[in-house]
């Protein structure tokens, strides 16, 4: 009998507090929610992968400015145009900080990283290095002969690999080498050199480890007294991969401080030599350990991102193989079969710039922006959102709306004409938006640009098989193929002459 009157106390005392929750929330004007939100672990048992799928059905039911809590977190999942605007302009800067988490501590060095720290000067003084001093246009355009040189290098490989070809690997292994070189000068695969190659393999494990681990869903940011009690397996992955990523960042910044002083001829300096450049002024500032997570930031979002969507747009084009062929035709009729497009070529081929736009729609680099957090109270939608609330801009469901796009699951690159560079407004921003976008945007669109360009200029591309590719989305922060592409490809007869002189 006492069981059972214990069992009644606790649904009542349940239900009583479930009761009082809706009605302190509508009295709040909060967004709406799902009910029920039930204690200590709050909405957790709806987040179900892939999140971005998850969130978007329960925003189509509940309403574009939705509330949930996981465990202590309150978050705002904002899934429509119109609202993701509101955060991006007239809320931006309450928008401008970063959830506490414990990604940021770790990987972001106590959130003073780029990517994590919380606004203010030290954020403004990383993203004013970022813009104007590593990722400028000046920049840019120095290291122009280096994305040159690793694309010909592509196309070479290409034309001497066996079929099929693992499509993921080599465009993975263009896009390090590209970075890699802007970074530190070295070139790690393609050479001969295997101890280059060994440590181009750490930083493909590194990188691929952060991803998963960044994707990761960390219990403890939504009860933080198991950090407390030292009970998160997550959080020693983190410190080992940080002491890895230290020890490759500190090798790289050690051998180029000894050569300080060597001639440098018809080179320009790399990224860690500006770094150890400024350093030279502001040593307390510019250290060593600031240093190595700033380039673990760029090269992060440099990396996988623009590796995923190449992969996805390589895909697509494989299942649809007439927008293939007009895009290799608009590439004929522009640039002709006597040298590869070159990125000054990619504003005369609006047809594949439609493409690429396309990919990053259907297939963001990332589903979800990189989370926001509210610095004060605010209105989104009409709704009052505290502060301390983790902003998620489902930017998946946004470029998936059948209200904004007709036929939106449908590859039409046709939907893009007349569109200049890779924004929409608030309906097609797969480099985010407001002043927390990406910086690396510039870099991205050149990359995506002329190796996709120049892959399907010089390349006629088959499926394997009679089966379509899969395009089945897999776990992780940038949204990776569950299956990665390998395809046919063999030289095509109009660019027989070039490609032997290459």
């Amino acid at each position: 009998m006492e069981v059972q009157y214990l069992y009644v106390s606790l649904l009542l005392l349940l239900a009583s507090y479930l009761f009082t929750s809706q009605i302190r929330r509508k009295s709040s004007n909060l967004p709406p929610t799902v009910f029920p939100s039930i204690p200590l672990i709050g909405h957790l048992y709806l987040l179900k992968p892939p999140l971005h799928r998850t969130l978007a059905k329960i925003s189509a039911k509940q309403g574009p400015v939705l509330q949930l809590l996981s465990g202590s977190q309150r978050l705002l999942v904002v899934s429509s145009q119109s609202a993701a605007q509101e955060c991006f302009t007239k809320n931006d800067v309450i928008f401008a900080n970063r959830p506490r988490q414990l990604y940021g501590k770790i990987i972001g060095f106590n959130y003073t990283s780029l990517s994590w720290s919380a606004y203010g000067d030290n954020w403004r003084n990383l993203r004013r290095i970022a813009s104007t001093e590593i990722l400028s246009l000046h920049r840019l355009n120095e290291f122009h002969g280096v994305r040159v040189e690793e694309n010909r290098l592509l196309i070479r490989k290409l034309r001497s690999s066996s079929s099929p070809v693992h499509v993921k690997v080599m465009l993975y292994e263009l896009t390090l080498n590209v970075m890699s070189r802007m970074i530190s000068g070295k070139r790690y695969f393609g050479g001969d050199d295997r101890e280059m190659e060994e440590e181009g393999r750490e930083f493909r494990e590194i990188l691929d480890e952060a991803f998963l681990l960044a994707g990761a869903s960390n219990v403890g940011d939504s009860f933080p007294i198991l950090c407390w009690l030292g009970i998160n397996g997550l959080e020693k992955k983190l410190i080992a991969l940080r002491e890895r990523i230290d020890v490759l960042f500190q090798g790289l910044i050690d051998q180029l401080r000894k050569s300080k002083g060597a001639e440098v001829v018809n080179r320009k300096k790399t990224m860690i030599e500006l770094l150890l450049s400024l350093q030279e002024s502001e040593p307390e500032y510019y250290t060593d350990a600031m240093i190595r997570t700033f380039l673990m930031d760029l090269l992060a979002a440099g990396s996988e991102t623009s590796t995923g969507t190449m992969e996805w747009a390589m895909s697509l084009l494989l299942n649809h193989p007439l927008i293939l062929k007009k895009a290799q035709d608009e590439i004929d009729r522009v640039i002709g079969n006597n040298r590869l497009v070159d990125e000054s070529d990619v504003a005369n081929l609006p047809y594949l710039r439609c493409i690429i736009n396309e990919t990053l729609r259907l297939y963001p680099p990332g589903p979800f922006l990189v989370p926001h957090e509210s610095s004060e109270d605010c209105v989104v939608g009409g709704y009052k959102i505290p502060s301390g609330t983790i902003l998620l801009v489902n930017q998946w469901a946004i470029q998936h709306d059948p209200k904004v796009w007709n036929d939106p699951e449908r590859f039409n690159p046709e939907r893009f004409n007349g569109l200049e560079g890779t924004r929409d407004g608030f309906k097609l921003m797969p480099f985010g938006s407001g002043r927390r976008s990406c910086p690396g945007e510039g870099l991205a669109v050149r990359m995506l640009g002329t190796t996709i360009g120049s892959v399907i200029q010089c390349f006629d591309w088959e499926r394997v098989s009679d089966d379509m590719i899969d395009m089945t989305e897999g776990p992780g922060l940038s949204m990776p193929k569950a299956v990665p592409l390998v395809a046919k490809c063999k030289p095509r007869l109009e660019m027989t002459n070039l490609l032997s002189e290459l």
